[in-house]
């Protein structure tokens, strides 16, 4: 399944605090009681995407193996092919990698398909794992993406946990601080304040310069993120089970009255090629002033704010993303990028320990100080003081997190034809938007069309997989 972006180098952020992290007495006595030795001698081979997070992994190899006694050979491939690779690895079932980052889309896929060791047992037993783990400390929308119960149409938060996460986004808007304090401008709280802002910001910066960057290529990437954030705020559904089959909500009145406001948001006042913007054009246009506002990931904003990080370096801040209307509840659709263990693994008590370790509170907090690592998914990084300090730096960044993070959650139903029916519906916004077709004839014609797969689908158990 092809994914959104890759991570340049050039994006490493050089934290405003170099440290390191001791832990505390009481931290170290439950870490000297826990045998982290217990697999010592093991060689563990790790696949890990090119990102920040797998960098913030490779600094700390010397640490992990100097406590375990493990060693571990790492490969890492940058984004537009490494699904495609790890796929293959996890098919041949021949024990490599014994571990794997993935995302939350992509555990539909593997975990049905037998590829993914489940956790709950590990998470379980003291013997394997340390006390101070503390599950509960990730933030219950973050973890949940990682717990499946297999069945298409449930939702995620049952089930078994099939990976842990090493850091999130969250979808929100980035804008101009300099522009909008120096005209007077406040942040929009609801869409329809977003599109008469971004419309009249036509032009703001000079010729060729506009509103609101969103993405637009046809690929599930330009539904996840502001716009399905838009379209589950507003209480709209991508499927509903009904009569014991799992069937498209997209031509509801509700969804077409969201991809229409969308659909409009982006004719008036978003990227003028607009059909073939991604992460990285949405995010160049943003830090280099094209565009006034960024209604995307809250980490491609981060980014763009770092010193060197674009010519806007400085000048950006953030806010929660707009509401259809005033008071309703406002949260985010989520990614997730989690690591997890391979099924056929022979390494697995030692896979273990460096998904515990990795996952952890203290190499979180480690990397999420001095290694880029933004969202961390633990409340007790983001309430640590000096994770405090280096975010302060991001005006509206820990309010804009703190107001979301409750109904901060993965939106889309899980189910097998995910990228098949995303890339679908990225291609009805594109009619809409492009070619003038009606959004409620476009809609329920694109629901009719995805309902006629997902409706042939078992709902009452997970389906076999090749294991079973």
């Amino acid at each position: 399944m092809k994914i959104r972006f890759t991570w340049p180098s050039s994006l490493a952020v050089v934290s405003a605090v170099s440290l390191a992290l001791p832990l505390a007495d009481s931290a170290r006595a439950q870490q000297s009681a826990f045998d982290w030795k217990q697999a010592s001698g093991t060689k563990l081979v790790v696949m890990l995407n090119k990102h920040p997070y797998a960098d913030a992994i490779i600094k700390r190899l010397q640490e992990f193996k100097d406590l375990t006694g493990i060693d571990v050979e790492t490969s890492e491939t940058p984004e537009e092919n490494y699904f495609d690779k790890l796929t293959a690895a996890l098919a041949s079932k021949n024990g490599t990698p014994d571990v794997f980052m993935t995302g939350t889309y992509q555990l539909w896929d593997y975990a049905t398909a037998g590829y993914m060791e489940p956790l709950d047992t590990y998470l379980n037993d003291p013997s394997q794992t340390n006390a101070d783990y503390d599950y509960k400390d990730i933030y219950e929308g973050v973890r949940n993406g990682g717990r499946w119960d297999l069945v298409p149409g449930h939702a995620t938060g049952t089930g078994q946990q099939w990976a842990l996460p090493l850091g999130f986004e969250t979808n929100i808007v980035a804008y101009n601080k300099k522009y909008f304090d120096e005209k007077g401008l406040k942040p929009p709280k609801t869409f329809d304040e977003l599109y008469k802002l971004a419309k009249q910001l036509k032009g703001w910066n000079g010729p060729g310069s506009y509103g609101v960057a969103v993405r637009g290529t046809r690929n599930w990437a330009t539904i996840h993120p502001g716009y399905m954030t838009t379209f589950t705020n507003a209480g709209a559904k991508d499927f509903e089970i009904k009569d014991g089959k799992l069937v498209s909500d997209l031509g509801s009145a509700k969804s077409v009255e969201v991809t229409k406001a969308f659909a409009q948001l982006v004719k008036d006042a978003g990227p003028p090629a607009w059909s073939s913007y991604t992460w990285y054009q949405c995010g160049a246009d943003f830090g280099a002033g094209k565009a006034a506002m960024l209604f995307d990931a809250d980490i491609l904003g981060y980014f763009q704010n770092v010193p060197g990080g674009s010519a806007e370096a400085g000048n950006i801040a953030y806010s929660p993303p707009p509401v259809m209307k005033e008071g309703d509840p406002v949260g985010a659709n989520e990614w997730i990028w989690q690591v997890a263990i391979n099924k056929s693994s022979k390494n697995k008590k030692a896979a273990w320990l460096f998904v515990q370790y990795f996952t952890g509170k203290e190499h979180g907090t480690w990397a999420a100080i001095n290694a880029s690592v933004v969202d961390p998914p633990r409340k007790s990084i983001w309430d640590n003081a000096d994770f405090q300090a280096v975010m302060s730096k991001m005006p509206g960044y820990l309010d804009t997190f703190n107001t979301i993070i409750a109904n901060t959650s993965v939106k889309f139903t899980p189910q097998p034809y995910f990228s098949e029916s995303t890339t679908e519906w990225a291609a009805t916004l594109q009619k809409i938007v492009l070619s003038g077709a009606d959004p409620k004839a476009a809609m329920t014609d694109l629901a009719k069309r995805i309902t006629a797969k997902t409706s042939k689908l078992k709902l009452d158990q997970p389906p076999k997989t090749a294991s079973q």
